[in-house]
């Protein structure tokens, strides 16, 4: 079992800010500066080609610091943001661009639906080592409720394994932007959790009928989905239910920065 490694930390208005390690996985925790015992904690994953602290991703984890008092963590996928890739990885993206290139749709999908598969299989017990090291830490510990927010793409082709797995997760938020595979569907139709779908709908790669099929195939009795015209990744989130988390991981009381 590894440890949780901090290598450095900042703070400002109200948020901590700090690296970690665990084992050689690169990590970063956000937190209230009041350092509040057992407040919720959440989970980012992020999206494709992306790393832990994208603007958005750190936008969105200091929002949820700030607003509801939470704790929020993201490490990178492997072969994502400071960690090597492995001549699988190179190779991958290499066939990416390749079937981009080429227009050829159904290479893209099949070279897409393998290299997700292979970054889940060695994301997700990653993922639980690191929680198993971040509930070592009093500010979160063995009682805090935990959730899953990594929204579209990669973060949730990682998050749905992961959420199927692991029970601690009690509320998710995936999305579609990510072919479905049958590997993907098993998984699904283990998570009972509530459920937040955000689905894109007019990607230019993936067909909308995917991101439908996967919501389907979710077991939970209280999933919601919630669509928006545009591609995944340049879409503008309107309207969203921002109280999704708070309903079912709970709100802690802040103060002023």
């Amino acid at each position: 079992m590894h440890s949780l490694r901090f290598t450095n930390e900042t703070s400002s208005n109200g948020v901590v800010e700090c690296d970690f390690m665990v084992g050689d996985v690169p990590g970063v925790l956000w937190s209230p500066a009041s350092g509040r015992e057992q407040a919720p904690l959440v989970l980012m994953g992020h999206g494709g080609g992306m790393h832990k602290k994208t603007p958005a991703q750190a936008s969105r984890a200091r929002e949820a610091v700030t607003q509801w008092g939470y704790n929020v963590a993201a490490i990178d996928a492997p072969g994502h943001g400071e960690r090597p890739r492995t001549a699988d990885d190179e190779q991958a993206r290499l066939d990416l661009r390749r079937a981009l290139t080429d227009g050829d749709n159904e290479r893209f999908k099949s070279v897409s639906i393998r290299f997700a598969i292979s970054l889940a299989e060695r994301a997700v017990p990653e993922w639980q080592a690191t929680l198993d090291a971040l509930q070592e830490l009093p500010e979160i510990g063995v009682e805090a409720p935990i959730g899953y927010g990594g929204g579209i793409s990669l973060g949730t082709a990682i998050g749905v394994p992961l959420t199927a797995t692991d029970s601690r997760i009690s509320a998710a938020i995936f999305g579609g932007g990510f072919f479905v595979y049958d590997e993907q569907l098993e998984a699904a139709r283990r998570i009972t959790v509530p459920i937040q779908f955000l689905l894109p709908w007019d990607d230019e790669h993936v067909d909308r009928q995917s991101g439908l099929t996967l919501f389907d195939a979710f077991a939970s009795q209280h999933k919601t989905l919630h669509a928006n015209p545009g591609d995944h990744r340049t879409i503008h989130w309107l309207d969203l239910d921002t109280q999704f988390l708070p309903r079912h991981l709970g709100r802690v009381a802040t103060s002023p920065a």
